[in-house]
């Protein structure tokens, strides 16, 4: 019989060839700057070559386990815990949502739309930016996309404009966008901005699925959680980590 939440070992299993530097570790935990295309822990094709199973492997240390996730697509910083006394401490910290999350994407640099549902808010108008995009988001399981709907809101976030990066292939004006979550609904900052109008570069999901190969590495999504600030629940330390992974780093 297999122990407790174990993980079936993926054969001929593909590598992601990109290093997933650590940020800082102490006895508690260890804070990690996760590229593109890991997934954070076993799923589907992927076990060995997944956050989790990395951080076990180099540390030799099967119960390392991860205070949150990063979707596989998006990278940036990424918390896990050594031992499981300390786990529920930084798992429940990051579920009632007392961590500052900063993201930053590259997206199309114009006006934004006016989306069919929720609300848009101007926090400094005339100025189209930054605002607060608020909506209700719902994810079907086994549906690839979620989607948003009329209704209570579940999601809120705030988009802030910085500076314009550079052009698409089709000449088209790109600009870095500063994202804070007020809430973590799945895909929520994908599904945000392109209700936008302003698709994050690289989605391969929003506005429509495309199909890619796994070793397709040229078209990342264009999402980093740059940064995470918390109080250490452990000794009301001031913990701050910042992502080093560049937008558009192609």
């Amino acid at each position: 019989m297999n122990a407790p939440h174990a993980h079936r070992w993926v054969v001929d299993e593909p590598d992601i060839p990109f290093a997933m530097p650590v940020l800082y570790e102490d006895a508690a935990i260890i804070v990690v700057d996760k590229p593109h295309f890991l997934a954070t822990m076993p799923r589907g094709m992927w076990y060995r070559q997944t956050a989790l199973m990395r951080l076990r492997a180099r540390y030799d240390n099967p119960r390392i386990t991860p205070a949150h996730r990063l979707d596989r697509a998006t990278a940036g910083v990424l918390v896990f815990v050594r031992e499981p006394a300390a786990r529920g401490a930084y798992q429940t910290m990051f579920q009632e949502r007392r961590v500052v999350k900063t993201y930053e994407c590259a997206a199309p640099l114009k006006i934004p739309a006016r989306p069919a549902t929720g609300t848009v808010f101007r926090l400094a108008p005339p100025r189209p930016f930054p605002l607060e995009r608020r909506s209700r988001i719902v994810k079907t399981r086994g549906v690839l996309q979620a989607r948003e709907t009329r209704g209570a809101v579940n999601a809120e976030t705030r988009v802030e404009r910085a500076q314009r990066l550079g052009h698409t292939a089709d000449g088209k004006p790109i600009a870095r966008y500063v994202l804070t979550p007020r809430t973590g609904k799945t895909h929520q900052l994908r599904v945000h901005m392109n209700a936008l109008g302003l698709p994050i570069i690289g989605d391969d999901l929003y506005p429509r699925i495309e199909e890619r190969a796994w070793d397709d590495f040229g078209r990342p999504l264009e999402l980093v959680a740059r940064r995470l600030e918390f109080t250490d629940p452990l000794n009301g330390e001031t913990r701050v980590f910042t992502s080093q992974v560049p937008l558009l780093q192609r």
